[in-house]
């Protein structure tokens, strides 16, 4: 009969001990810790919002020189080919 009684005692205080070690609210600390984590990752969205920009302006870019260049490839054939008809 002492033994199951001393189990369900030993249980109930693994129980309780458990619930004890648990906060339900955050230190002042950790909430600082989060709002400059949040803080943190806006400024790092942020940015990569900017350099997405930044990298679409630059391919925009590129698609407007690689159109000159072949403007002006195509120029130059058709005067190469003026030029050997004149000869």
């Amino acid at each position: 009969m002492k033994k199951p009684f001393a189990l369900i005692i030993i249980g109930c205080m693994m129980v309780i001990g458990s619930f004890v070690g648990c906060s339900s609210k955050p230190s002042n600390e950790e909430m600082q810790q989060l709002n400059d984590l949040k803080t943190e990752v806006t400024s790092l969205e942020k940015g990569i919002a900017a350099r997405e920009s930044e990298k679409a302006d630059l391919l925009k870019s590129i698609a407007e020189k690689d159109a000159q260049l072949a403007q002006c490839t195509k120029d130059k054939q058709a005067l190469q080919q003026r030029l050997q008809g004149v000869k």
